[in-house]
């Protein structure tokens, strides 16, 4: 059982500029919410509600603004500031008063997911998770631009970012850790880029046989928003869904009000928060037509 998250939303996004230099990709518009919304969306629909945002010194106001400290989406939020890139692992060090002895959830904030019963699938590995860690494999069509999972029989390699291989299963930017992940993370050496690297972690686990790896089927879509391009073309697909199913995708307060962590209050208030945009006109839908 997991029921605490880490969105890491730090890195200088400078495959994105020169837009990141004057905002943090996490908050760049993807469709029209901020590309956070959508990380933040799934920790939601898995249920967690304790989530720690670890984003850059110059950032932390802006996001703050933007989400405050979780009640509209009926959540609690807390911020921790990465004071510079040292690589994902660096988050669990971060956090580790945050997560204690609790199980955590990581995505990256610049990491997007759907699909018809992804979530249902989601959450049977989170509820089924104890110790260790699961990682979650989706195929790519050029896997050398990501950690890499090689699988013969019961052997299992992870590779990051191999030259050649015939494995096509990516590394996505979901996570669940055990308790440990915070020593263990403490542990580790920086590579010869000058980072903590999440392969190295998640090979500690797998030398105790304590990793395990679920597949993203055909019918989930796992979107990098890395560059300036990935961002338009996940952009396209969320207007594409939104507009042919009259349902927003990462709507945080419709998540929130389905779930009844919030009530209708909260939501009036954020119509008139968000102005006369779309997004606010969803949210007069949601409230006269709750189904």
């Amino acid at each position: 059982m997991i029921k605490k998250g880490i969105i890491l939303a730090g890195g200088v996004g400078s495959r994105v500029g020169p837009s990141t230099k004057a905002i943090s990709k996490q908050l760049i518009p993807l469709a029209d919410k901020p590309i956070i919304f959508y990380s933040l969306s799934i920790l939601m629909l898995l249920n967690i509600k304790d989530i720690l945002i670890i984003v850059k010194k110059e950032d932390y106001a802006s996001f703050k603004k933007l989400l405050g400290n979780g009640k509209n989406f009926g959540i609690n939020i807390k911020y921790a500031v990465q004071k510079t890139p040292r690589g994902l692992p660096d988050a669990f060090i971060i956090g580790k008063k945050f997560i204690k002895d609790d199980n955590v959830a990581l995505i990256l904030g610049d990491n997007f997911f759907h699909g018809q019963g992804l979530i249902e699938f989601l959450n049977s590995a989170l509820n089924n998770f104890n110790s260790g860690a699961n990682i979650f494999s989706y195929n790519v069509k050029n896997p050398s631009a990501y950690g890499v999972i090689e699988k013969k029989g019961k052997n299992i390699k992870i590779i990051e970012k191999p030259k050649k291989t015939k494995s096509k299963k990516a590394i996505t930017g979901l996570y669940f850790f055990d308790k440990n992940v915070s020593k263990l993370s403490a542990r580790l050496k920086k590579s010869k880029r000058g980072e903590l690297e999440i392969i190295d972690l998640l090979k500690m686990y797998l030398k105790k046989n304590k990793l395990s790896i679920s597949d993203l089927g055909r019918g989930s879509a796992w979107l990098d928003t890395g560059t300036s391009k990935d961002i338009l073309k996940a952009g396209n697909y969320v207007e594409i869904i939104e507009e042919r199913q009259n349902q927003k995708i990462a709507c945080l307060e419709e998540i929130a009000f389905r779930k009844k962590w919030i009530g209708k209050n909260i939501i009036n208030s954020r119509i008139k928060y968000y102005g006369k945009s779309e997004y606010s006109n969803y949210l007069k839908e949601i409230l006269n037509d709750r189904s």
